[in-house]
């Protein structure tokens, strides 16, 4: 099963590994190390135009980085481009928190491999294994890269063995560390059977394998060979019979199986010593795919209109708006006309690097570059564009994560009302995972997010970068009142101020229906009791009864026969009779012996088999009622729980389940029905209500 692809030097020779710039994304949990490797990358290369972007939260390029000071995570998107050996590399540095995923997941598809940053710590291994499948499923070809190997406390076997559960495709070890004692004095690559001494902030040093290191190159070299012998059988016949495969043979297989998704390679090192960066970037150089292997991933149409794909938006204080893209196929010049796959289109007016205006413009953007379009004011993120007179079709779906904690916002100064709408919609078109809706009983704007920073984070962005401050209340429970019981009222409305009056007379019945049925409104009068023009009066009297119960909430489930009335020939009135059905339920519904109902959810967890004891207790310390949980489909390691659940326990529930679960659980939900509530619980909520109102 020979490859085309030979050693690096092979390569050279073809000039496959010169396949246009690069785009490469850093992922894995937070804290890992992520922009720390990307700044020693930075070191190593010595680019002048290697500034990572700093964002638009701190006031200087095109898009987002923000450090939060509390949780010291990065929270947005870092673009630096650096030039290593005569290529240039596009490095995506991606955050690291579940709760600021989107950015990642937007854009991987633009990618040509993936930087998994992680360190031997099993805490982390749920969140590992959630990135490693968003990887997976988009079919990015990905290395893994053991940080902080100086600080290790175990074997790097048995960490990879502790790793491998969280990767559905091997863990193949490239490299094993050269020990001094306890401490890490380098490492030895298995492909190049070359053994390196580091050298802080240096290039590492080449030295000769002898003794006890030379005997376990050997061994795990022949591991890393028996994994890579599974995908092509001459090299498996070689292994079975003790001959040892050519170098370039094996970088074939390193190379073809990287890119086919079937292995994923192990480098070590540390970013903070910058050790095995140099190592790392020539991995990139010569195994990595670049613009064409991705392109054809994607199904891009090569050899007609140029195309991109925009994976982020940005819109900066004083700079209007840039699109995020990779050029998928073709040239764009400054001032082309873009078509995207919505239907949407818009003129480039400004072409930027990566990292946005710290890159300087630049007329033209090739097959390849990673870079900001500016004031595409039509086009959003996820939009794959055309450069040509079509609209293209989409080449890539984006799905955010089901929102799972909500604030209630309201302008603090009511005449910021519309600048606050305003700025809510940028920040929704920078980052989709937020979720904007209209309380049109509150008439606030709830903001759905992805967590307790997530949402604290975008109140902040509000705040400094669009100058709107906010008042922030928990989101309105969707609890309404119902009846028990029937009557009959009647509903009258008389009132003489000289000239015409008003009068209106009603007798309504007024009975409980099926939970889940709603309103019904039924007309019985014979004879011309109430005339037929004012019955739909009648029935808008009603429905404003209905709005607020006795216990101050919707009234849902209840049926309303209008049997009987009169009328005055001069003083009826729509009005008239609109206040007298309203009075009449007014009265009515008190006689109903009313009662509170609260929405309740259908709630999906999904957790760790580890935390799924913590997850079952805060369930039931919730009012939760536990229908049963499952190993989660195709997911080893996890499980998922199912609950009925009142919406008002469901509120911080992210909270209290990030916490159990390392920040990596998470849940969907969905309502199901409304249930009564009763005794002390439902006291508390009328009385909450009533002093809130």
């Amino acid at each position: 099963m020979a490859s085309e692809v030979r050693s690096p030097a092979g390569l050279e020779r073809l000039g496959l590994e010169r396949s246009g710039p690069r785009c490469i994304a850093l992922v894995g949990p937070f804290q890992s190390g992520k922009s720390l490797l990307l700044e020693a990358i930075i070191s190593r290369t010595s680019s002048p135009a290697s500034s990572p972007a700093r964002g638009a939260d701190n006031h200087s390029n095109g898009h987002h980085t923000n450090h939060s000071g509390t949780a010291r995570m990065s929270t947005s998107l870092t673009a630096a481009t650096v030039n290593f050996m005569g290529d240039s590399y596009t490095f995506l540095d991606c955050p690291g928190s579940i709760e600021f995923a989107n950015d990642m997941r937007s854009c991987l598809p633009a990618v040509d491999a993936a930087v998994v940053v992680c360190e031997a710590d099993e805490k982390k291994l749920p969140q590992l294994q959630i990135i490693l499948r968003e990887l997976e499923d988009r079919g990015i070809p990905r290395f893994l890269f053991l940080n902080k190997i100086d600080k290790a406390s175990k074997r790097v076997r048995e960490t990879l063995a502790t790793l491998q559960p969280a990767s559905r495709i091997p863990l193949v070890l490239r490299q094993i560390p050269i020990w001094n004692g306890e401490l890490i004095a380098g490492f030895v690559d298995l492909a190049l059977e070359r053994a390196f001494v580091y050298r802080e902030h240096m290039p590492s040093e080449v030295i000769e394998l002898k003794g006890s290191d030379l005997e376990r190159e050997k061994e795990a070299r022949f591991s890393m060979l028996e994994k890579l012998a599974d995908h092509d059988d001459a090299l498996m016949e070689q292994l079975l019979a003790d001959i040892p495969p050519p170098r370039d043979a094996v970088f074939d297989d390193l190379v073809r199986e990287l890119r086919e998704g079937l292995i994923c390679p192990v480098l070590l090192g540390s970013a903070m010593r910058e050790n095995g960066v140099l190592r790392l970037m020539k991995a990139l150089r010569h195994e990595a795919p670049g613009i064409a292997e991705t392109s054809k991933r994607l199904g891009v149409a090569l050899n007609k209109d140029a195309s991109a794909y925009v994976f982020k938006t940005v819109h900066l204080q004083h700079g209007g708006k840039l699109s995020l893209a990779r050029v998928l196929n073709g040239a764009i010049d400054d001032g082309a006309t873009a078509q995207s796959s919505s239907g949407g289109s818009g003129r480039v007016s400004g072409i930027l690097g990566a990292a946005g205006t710290a890159d300087g413009k630049r007329p033209r953007a090739e097959t390849g570059d990673t870079v900001a379009l500016g004031k595409l004011d039509a086009i959003k993120t996820g939009e794959t564009l055309s450069f040509g007179k079509l609209a293209p079709a989409s080449l890539v779906t984006l799905a955010p994560a089901a929102p799972v904690l909500a604030v209630a916002l309201a302008a603090a100064d009511r005449k910021d009302d519309v600048k606050l709408g305003q700025a809510l919609a940028k920040l929704n078109e920078e980052d989709p995972s937020l979720t904007l809706i209209h309380d049109t009983q509150t008439h606030d704007a709830v903001m759905w997010g992805q967590g307790e920073m997530h949402l604290r984070l975008a109140v902040e962005r509000l705040g400094e970068r669009f100058g709107v401050a906010v008042k922030q209340n928990p989101p309105a429970i969707g609890y309404r009142e119902s009846i028990r019981k029937p009557t009959t009222i009647r509903g009258r409305h008389k009132k003489q101020s000289g000239g015409h009056g008003q009068f209106g007379d009603v007798v309504l019945e007024i009975k409980p229906m099926p939970r889940g049925s709603g309103f019904s409104f039924v007309d019985k009068i014979v004879g011309g009791a109430v005339p037929r023009n004012y019955i739909g009066a009648v029935e808008e009297g009603v429905r404003d009864g209905l709005a607020h119960g006795p216990l101050g909430f919707p009234v849902a489930d209840v049926q309303v026969t209008l049997t009987d009335g009169s009328y005055h020939s001069v003083d009826s009135s729509d009005l008239a009779f609109r206040t007298a059905a309203r009075i009449g339920m007014g009265e009515g519904l008190t006689q109903c012996q009313p009662v509170l109902l609260e929405p309740v959810h259908v709630v999906e967890i999904v957790c760790p088999t580890d935390a799924t004891a913590k997850v079952n207790a805060i369930l039931s310390a919730r009012r939760g009622q536990i229908l049963g949980f499952d190993t989660r489909e195709g997911w080893s390691g996890w499980d998922m729980v199912r609950s009925m659940m009142p919406e008002s326990e469901i509120g911080d529930l992210i909270v209290e389940l990030r916490s159990a679960t390392a920040g990596a659980g998470s849940f969907t939900r969905q309502f199901d029905h409304m249930a009564e509530v009763t005794g002390r619980t439902a006291d508390q909520i009328v009385a909450a209500h009533r002093v809130a109102a």
